[in-house]
Order: C-alpha cells, then structure tokens, then sequence
C-alpha cells in the first residue's frame, strides 16, 4: 500500500498542471530555466543584480540578440532587445548599471534601470575601433574603484574603462592572454575576476586552459601563470571563501581552484541529450555568476567545428543551471 500513497501527491501534481521538482545530478546541478523555444539561443553572458533576478545573454550571429531576465524562481520576466550586437560578459555595477560586452563591434554596452523590452543602452562605449577592428570583446569586471574592465580575446589585451566618463585606455597587452596558435577554443583572455585585495587580476586564457594573474600593484602590470590543464577555462568568480571558480567550457564542469591554483572541488558533467532536447548536466559551460547562495552557469551548448560528432548539435532547448554552494 505505500507506493499508490507515494504517487498521490506526483499525479497531483501533474493533475494541477505543477511540474514536478527537477532532480539535481550526483553535482548538485539543477535546471534553474530555459530559454523561450521561439527566442534566439546559445546563453553566454550572465549577471545577478542585487533583487536576485538572472539575466541571461544569447549569443546569436545569424539572428537579433536578446538579454533575458529571470526571476529567481527562474521564471522568464523580460526582455532586453539587442539590436545589432553580440553580446558575450555582462556585470553591474555599483549603482545598478548593466553594462555588456559587445563582442561583435567593439564596445561595451550600458544599461540604466528599470529594464524590460523597451530599454535602450544609456551609453555605447567605442572601446577597440568599433565593428571590424579585428577584436573581440570578451568578459567584464569591476575594481574596487568602480573602474570597469573588458577582455579581449583576440588581441591579448585587457581595457580599462573609467566611469562615469567612459575614458578607455589600455591596461595590459601580453602575449599570454592571446589564443595560442594551436588552441581551442580560439579565444585568449577571456574571464576576469578581482582578489579581495585588489592587487591582482586574474584572467582566463581558454585557448591554452590557463588561469593567469595580473600583479596590478605594480606599474606597468606583470602577468604570470596560476593555473594550468583547466580544459577550455571560460568565466570566473571568487566566492566568499576565497575559492575561484572557473567554467571549464570544453570539459562540461566547473571547478574551484585554492589559493594555489590547486582544483578543490569539481561540479557538473554531461549526462547527454533529454527527450526535450536540453543537456542533462552541464554542456560547454560558459559563464557563472553567484547569487543568493548559488552558482548560476550559462550552458553555452555551442558547436563549435560544426560537425555533426558534437553533441552540441543535438541541442533544442538551451538551459541555464543553478549550483547551491554550501557555507553561501
């Protein structure tokens, strides 16, 4: 008799039209949303702003870009439209400013509230010589100043932008923060991520699967190595306990690396494609951003050689996952 009063309250459920929770992986990693089926694809970029919402940014060529933002229930508030650009990192700041990485011309993107379909950027930031200038904008941070900072994965540079002016200069330019010849996925400095000091900027190198720091106490900067074999590292962030997690996007798992650059912990993998056509797991994770207790990750679900092998072609339905991180 236990098993018909077990299933009662499911086939309640499914009676009321309330989806039964979604199970996490032996990782702790959950669906937290999905992208609208008749929406542009390929989540990239990811934000938290300080009420908990996810915005999420697509990363479409062939069609207009949107942001989504997610309540944190995961349910799909609004959208922000895009109108000619490819956006990659995105971060606020200190005052509720969205600003995005337009990796397809040169610039960085900013946003005031309240946001919803209507919103237009407040400002364009021309930042490396707008569409055709050979780079590629990439990941976004602040400092503790409210200095904004942008990658750009093609040219081994990494800009600082001085708000609320706008001035651009050029922080560092080394050739370790450019895409090795023989590396994959094709982009240099990518993630970027402050440490609680602020002496030092640490910097994704996707190509070479590095995790690089920046000594920015010292002038000019000098780069070094941190972290090496991080399969495809992606986005990062620090935690409260001073852990860095990287996306390693070609690997389908995030980690966190100690003070050492040492892996302590591990999270994800792909369990292949579901019979609604998401990832089960983690597939190509590209971005991560902390809130509320939880690591949000964008699965990028990119196909990158465009070849029928990649599981990623399989991909229909385009997820975001949610990671609880104890002690947070």
């Amino acid at each position: 008799m236990g098993k018909p009063i077990l299933m009662l309250p499911i086939l309640g459920l499914l009676w009321l039209g309330v989806a039964a929770p979604v199970r996490a992986d032996e990782s702790g990693v959950v669906r937290f949303a999905a992208l609208p089926a008749d929406g542009p694809g390929h989540p990239e970029g990811i934000a938290a702003d300080s009420k908990g919402n996810i915005y999420v940014a697509s990363f479409e060529f062939s069609e207009p870009n949107v942001i989504y933002i997610f309540r944190s229930n995961g349910h799909l508030q609004d959208t922000i439209p895009l109108s000619g650009a490819i956006p990659l990192g995105m971060a606020f700041d200190g005052a509720g400013k969205l600003y995005v990485a337009d990796f397809g011309n040169g610039s960085v993107l900013q946003f005031s509230p309240p946001f919803s379909h209507s919103s237009a950027p407040s400002k364009i930031i021309n930042v490396c010589g707008g569409a055709g200038a050979g780079c590629g904008l990439n990941a976004i941070t602040f400092d503790a100043a409210g200095n904004l900072y942008v990658s750009d994965s093609f040219g081994g540079n990494i800009f600082k932008v001085v708000l609320p002016a706008g001035t651009v200069s050029l922080f560092v330019n080394h050739d370790l923060l450019t895409p090795g010849p023989h590396g994959f996925p094709p982009f240099g400095a990518n993630g970027l991520a402050f440490s609680a000091d602020g002496q030092t900027l640490f910097v994704a190198n996707t190509a070479d699967d590095r995790i690089l720091k920046i000594n920015v106490s010292v002038s000019p900067p000098t780069v070094s190595s941190f972290a090496e074999s991080i399969n495809g590292a992606d986005g990062i962030l620090f935690d409260r306990q001073g852990r860095l997690w990287v996306a390693a996007n070609q690997a389908d798992e995030i980690v966190a690396l100690n003070a050492d650059g040492r892996i302590v912990e591990r999270r994800g993998s792909f369990g292949g494609i579901g019979p609604d056509g998401a990832p089960k797991g983690l597939l190509f994770p590209a971005s991560i951003v902390l809130s509320n207790g939880n690591l949000f990750v964008t699965n990028l679900a990119l196909a990158l050689t465009g070849g029928p092998s990649e599981p990623e072609a399989d991909v229909t339905t385009f997820t975001v996952s949610r990671i609880p991180l104890a002690g947070h």
